[in-house]
């Protein structure tokens, strides 16, 4: 049976919470890789390009796509390093700290409706046993379509 197969139930709520959480940062016209590399800055502050490529697990070149990206939307902003002119470090702007709130809103609603069934010490479970399943950043399945 299909429910006693907990790779399956996660794969199937996976791709549920996948597709809502999709959709809550179209509504503020990002995708979901553009969305990450904001609340990364904004948890985490500024840091090199490159220790955000390593952070995230992405090519560097998929990383500048989506740094052009925000850049252009003024949402992050790429200076070289004065310390070493080579590294570019990158920071979230204010713009983007405000659509930061807006999408942990958006993210927020969704869990709640994921999780409405689960109280508090169930979500806290959950939470620390999804951070034990065994997967990597580089496997095929985490790039983005």
């Amino acid at each position: 049976m299909i429910g006693d197969r907990p790779g399956l139930v996660l794969a199937y709520s996976g791709q549920i919470a996948n597709v809502r959480i999709k959709k809550a940062m179209a509504q503020h016209g990002l995708k979901p890789a553009h969305g990450h590399v904001l609340l990364l800055l904004s948890e985490q502050g500024a840091r090199s390009q490159q220790s955000l490529a390593e952070t995230l697990g992405v090519d560097p070149s998929v990383l500048v796509a989506i740094l052009n990206d925000l850049e252009s939307d003024e949402l992050a902003v790429r200076r070289r390093d004065p310390a070493d002119r080579r590294r570019h470090i990158v920071e979230i702007s204010a713009r983007g700290k405000q659509l930061v709130t807006e999408i942990q809103t958006a993210i927020a609603a969704v869990e709640a409706t994921l999780f409405a069934d689960l109280d508090a010490d169930e979500i806290a479970t959950l939470h620390r046993l999804l951070a034990r399943v065994s997967t990597s950043p580089d496997d095929d399945a985490c790039t983005e379509d």
